[in-house]
Formats: structure tokens, C-alpha cells, sequence
């Protein structure tokens, strides 16, 4: 990751072809729609209905209803007969967040925001079909563009897979982009191997005996137990994890007691746990109950434990991640350029769509502090540089065409 910003946010936009370069008026236009009616998780009726829109008005052959509002749309090369399937994910759902920025395009939504960069990924993917269906001559094979719900969670890249979207015809690989505020306008972040991190949860309730403050010894103090449980939590990275490797317990919440004066008979912590390695997959639960279990015996307390996997890490293929360098060394004209190691302890469903087929999922910078466009995502202030939807368009496109090259 890069550790600070260049001095100027001029990107040259001359790699980006022209028929890409004059759709900018429209990708902008279709992104601040979409931002303007942001919808959460299986929620994106309206978000759905006009990407569906926009593909029967070009003639482009789709599917919607996917996972409750999940979209395929298919596009077949004419250059040369082959039967390869390249697929194209983007995001479709907002955030339950209230919108701060106070811009022409706000949220008409109350308490709901896209504040991370999914209208622009829609957009982006909306672009992408277009030039796809307007050049076919330029590829070969089947482009399946994946318009999918619900990544902020519960989580639509499973049940499109379980629904079939990888199937009839067969997808042979899939590339995907998030568009990254952590990296400046038009640098591109891609490696192979792990992109982002597994994501777990655990939500733990500790029941211990309540009474008053000033007779602690007839009671079991469950503020106490969390207490060290919060603590103790901390040494399974530090004692238990190999230090090449990366991981993170984090506790997010601790709620317990309602008084000055009385010992609260029960506790709870909420917390998260991240990691690359596929390998850790079940460790992090069977230590962390041992660890409960072993200090709440020590107390006399008991517990209950609900601990489950949200997403499993994005591991990106070698070959298709250097497809996807290769491009970006083309496009990109940018002070920063390419940034091989960018990684993220944030995770995504992307990477159920990477566990079946292989693929890859990259960043592409969209930050411009010049323009107060860098807030962190998921902020109620976030927005982007919008220069860098056609450069979206340009990757996807040459990723197509390479790829079937």
C-alpha cells in the first residue's frame, strides 16, 4: 500500500480509448442515479430495474430476478469461434449509513448511502456492456456481466453461484474491481495470492451472579470475566499465530451493567476475526472458545458462544492476476502507477465467485484529496473522483480482449 499521496492528481486519460472516453458524460450520469436511490442488500428493486433497463434499450441479453435482484447479462465476441466464458462482477447494494455531503446527486433515500463505491462499480459494469455489445467484432468468446446483490451483507455472490450464474455456458474466469479511496485517482492495486482478508464474527454472552457492589463475594462479576476474556482474546495473534503470517481479533463491543453499585450478572462482547491464510479456517473459532470456556471456569461464570463465517479471504489466481497487471500497466498513467503488494484486512464475497473459478479482484484508486474526494469508504462523506469510470470501462474492456486473445 502506499503510504502517502503524490502531489498532483493528473491522470492522462490518452490509453483510454476514444470510444470509451466520450461515454464519460453517461457513466457519470448513470453513477449519480444510482447514488441518488441507494438500496440495501436484496433491497435493490429500483437499482435493478435500471440496469435491467439500460440492457433491453441496447438489445443485450439478460436475466434478472437472480438472487431475489441479482442481473446476467451476456454478451457473445464475433472475432473468432471459441467456447471460453470470461465473467465480470460488479456490486449492486448501498449502505444503512446517512449521507453528510451535500452535492446535487445526495441520497434520496433517508439512512441509506452508497459510501462505498458500488454506483460506480454498477456504472462501470453498465459501460463495460455497452462497449462490449457495440464492438463484438473485437472479441471472441462470452462475456457474462454479473450485476450482484447484497455484498455488504448478508452476502449475493452465494446464492448467484447456487442459483447458476457460473453455469450454461460454463465461466472459465471472472475478474471484478473496487474501486479503493486508500489509493490515489487511477492506481491500480493487484497481486496475486490474497487480495482481502476472511471475515468472521463471534458474539459471546457471559452470565455471571449479580449483586451489589459493595458485597462482591456474593456474586460472580461478569464485567470482571469479559474483562479478562477481552484481554486474553489479544494473545492468539501474538502467541498463537505464525508472525509471517497476518491476522486480527478485534472486539468491537462490550455491554454490560446499569449502575454505579451493582455488579451486572451478565456481559456481552462482540468482536471479529480477519486472516489471509486458508489454513486458519476453524482455528480462530475452537481458540477462542477455549479461551472463554478457560476463563469463565476459572470464575465460576458460564457462557454462550455464536461464532460464524461471513466471507472466506479473496485469493486471487496468478495467471489471471497478471492478466489483469498487464492491462493496468497499459492504461494506467498515473504519479503512483501499479501497486503489487495492495492488501486489505477488509473482506468481500467476491471471493466465493474466486473458490469456484479462477480469478481475480483488483483496486482501482479513486481518491483526489484537491477535490475533498479521499474520504475513508464506508464514511458518510465518502464520494469519488468520478475520471475514474472510463478507466474502469478501458480495463474491463482489454482484460475482455486479452483474455481471449
Amino acid at each position: 500500500m502506499v503510504s502517502t499521496f503524490p502531489n498532483s492528481y493528473s491522470v492522462d486519460l490518452s490509453r483510454v480509448r476514444l470510444s470509451i472516453r466520450t461515454l464519460q458524460p453517461q457513466l457519470v450520469e448513470w453513477r449519480r442515479r444510482l447514488h441518488q436511490q441507494p438500496e440495501l442488500g436484496f433491497q435493490e428493486k429500483l437499482t435493478a430495474e435500471f440496469v435491467s433497463g439500460k440492457l433491453q434499450a441496447w438489445g443485450i441479453e439478460h436475466q434478472t430476478g437472480i438472487a431475489k435482484t441479482g442481473i446476467v447479462a451476456t454478451i457473445k465476441g464475433t472475432k473468432l469461434s471459441t467456447e471460453k466464458v470470461l465473467a465480470i462482477r460488479a456490486d449492486m447494494d448501498a449502505l444503512p449509513i446517512q449521507e453528510l455531503n451535500e452535492v446535487p446527486y445526495k441520497s434520496q433515500h433517508d439512512g441509506v448511502m452508497h459510501a462505498c463505491g458500488h454506483d460506480g462499480h454498477t456504472a462501470i459494469a453498465l459501460g463495460t456492456a455497452y462497449y462490449l455489445h457495440q464492438h463484438q467484432e473485437d472479441f471472441a468468446g462470452t462475456v457474462k456481466i454479473i450485476f450482484q446483490p447484497a455484498e455488504e451483507g448478508p452476502g449475493g455472490a452465494k446464492p448467484m453461484i447456487e442459483a447458476g450464474v457460473l453455469k450454461n455456458p460454463d465461466v472459465d474466469a471472472i475478474i471484478g474491481l473496487h474501486l479503493w479511496n486508500n489509493l490515489p485517482l487511477g492506481t491500480v492495486g493487484v497481486r496475486a495470492g490474497a487480495l482481502m482478508a476472511a471475515v468472521e464474527l463471534f458474539n459471546c454472552t457471559i452470565f455471571g451472579k449479580g449483586g451489589h457492589g459493595a458485597i462482591p463475594h456474593q456474586t460472580v462479576d461478569s464485567i470482571v470475566v469479559a474483562a479478562q476474556v477481552v484481554n486474553a482474546l489479544q494473545t492468539i495473534v501474538a502467541r498463537n499465530v505464525n508472525p509471517i503470517d497476518s491476522a486480527v481479533v478485534t472486539v468491537g463491543a462490550l455491554h454490560a451493567g446499569t449502575a454505579h453499585n451493582v455488579i451486572a450478572d451478565t456481559a456481552n462482547i462482540k468482536g471479529t476475526v480477519r486472516y489471509f491464510n486458508p489454513e486458519f479456517t476453524g482455528f480462530f473459532q475452537q481458540r477462542i472458545e477455549q479461551i472463554i470456556a478457560g476463563v469463565c471456569q476459572s470464575h465460576g461464570a458460564k457462557y454462550d458462544l455464536e461464532y460464524w463465517s461471513l466471507y472466506p479471504p479473496v485469493i486471487n489466481d496468478a495467471r489471471i492476476a497478471e492478466l489483469v497487471r498487464s492491462i493496468a500497466e497499459e492504461v494506467v498513467e498515473t504519479p503512483v502507477g501499479i501497486v503489487p503488494e495492495c492488501q486489505t484486512m477488509g473482506g468481500e464475497d467476491m471471493s466465493f465467485f474466486l473458490q469456484e473459478v479462477p480469478g481475480c479482484y483488483f483496486f482501482l484508486g479513486s481518491a483526489n484529496p484537491e477535490k475533498d474526494l479521499a474520504y475513508p469508504h464506508h464514511h458518510p462523506r465518502f464520494d469519488f473522483d468520478e475520471t475514474v469510470l472510463p478507466m474502469g470501462v478501458e480495463i474491463f474492456a482489454r482484460c475482455v480482449e486479452k483474455f481471449f486473445s
